[in-house]
């Protein structure tokens, strides 16, 4: 059941909107061919990425980001649901929209060791998608790798060097350099800075946040770092088990979270918000794992690990609604008591 809105509380105009989801879901066999069944790794998600803005994406491991990611930048294709880019569906769309999409939409990876071809050189790499997707001479790709290289804090005497011959910041800003080869206005960072070292990660983000500034992208930015989404994010959109339970400015959910999901996160993290945790009356301890994504819990998914859950929270999928109140900033939130969430008086 897609439980988003059409409609989200925190959208801008329509001209403000670079990538917009609409009930995006993406479903995967698993099992054999006698006793497969179906894992919903992201089930009807819907949001917006503006013009020039940073969409902090968190969760546990497991809970879809990843897939989304693949999603936003056209390498997987929802089961369900529309993805737009620039207000032009592209989820099923013709082929020259998917390829418009394909080159303003650039993806940077987790693992920089992983996604470099170890037997191309830097050139090579930088310059790979200007030449599949663009007519230019190797001299000019030369230059505009080297106009690259320097974006991103490197030399031109790297061009000729292949990427073993590299640390692993250095790898990931040649990757940052490769996304940005054709000029995209978005880019989805998928945990670009877990595989790296804590000194190396704040270089990383600082250049990611350089880039914005210089070029005015947009990015959407996923991690499980909560205190590094705080920092470079002004929006944060929380998952759980494939849905979104709370989307909205990030001094918002950090300072006064009304799901108890975001809740809980933020407990496990102190020095995420701004005042320790924040408004959090008490420290939340999540019990147990996240339940399989085969057979996931009806109602709430979040339900058999919430200390507030209700047997309207066991058998009703809460939409995700705008949700405000006198001294809580309006934000979208999933969950049938979130007014109970934040200590408002209910009734």
């Amino acid at each position: 059941m897609n439980s988003s809105p059409e409609t989200l509380s925190a959208e801008a105009p329509a001209a403000d909107v670079v990538l917009s989801a609409r009930g995006l879901a993406r479903r995967f066999s698993t099992g054999s061919a006698l006793r497969s069944a179906k894992v919903s790794a992201v089930d009807g998600i819907s949001l917006d990425l503006h013009a020039g803005e940073i969409l902090g994406i968190v969760g546990e491991s497991g809970c879809g980001k990843s897939t989304l990611a693949r999603m936003l930048v056209g390498l997987e294709r929802p089961d369900d649901g529309t993805l737009s880019y620039r207000g032009t569906d592209v989820s099923r769309g013709r082929a020259r929209d998917r390829k418009r999409l394909r080159e303003g939409v650039q993806m940077i990876f987790q693992d920089p060791y992983a996604s470099l071809d170890p037997r191309m050189t830097v050139l090579d790499i930088v310059t790979e998608p200007i030449a599949a997707a663009r007519a230019m001479n190797r001299a000019d790709r030369r230059a505009r790798a080297v106009e690259l290289l320097e974006l991103v804090g490197l030399g031109e005497d790297m061009l000729t060097r292949f990427p073993h011959q590299f640390s692993g910041g250095q790898r990931q800003r040649i990757g940052i350099a490769r996304a940005l080869a054709l000029d995209p206005d978005v880019l989805v960072c998928d945990e670009p800075v877990s595989a790296l070292d804590v000194s190396v990660q704040a270089q990383v983000i600082n250049l990611l946040g350089d880039i914005r500034r210089r070029l005015g992208v947009s990015i959407v930015f996923i991690a499980h770092d909560l205190s590094v989404v705080r920092h470079v994010a002004d929006r944060v959109a929380v998952m759980y088990l494939g849905r979104i339970a709370e989307l909205g400015d990030t001094d918002v959910l950090y300072d006064t979270p009304s799901h108890p999901y975001t809740q809980a996160l933020l407990s496990a993290t102190p020095t995420a918000t701004r005042e320790g945790r924040g408004r959090l009356a008490q420290r939340r301890i999540l019990a147990g794992e996240p339940p399989s994504p085969v057979d996931p819990p009806s109602g709430c998914r979040f339900n058999p690990r919430c200390w507030m859950a209700t047997d309207e929270c066991r058998a009703v999928v809460p939409p995700l609604r705008p949700f405000d109140a006198p001294g809580i900033p309006l934000r979208d939130v999933s969950c049938h008591h979130a007014e109970e969430a934040v200590g408002l008086p209910v009734g």
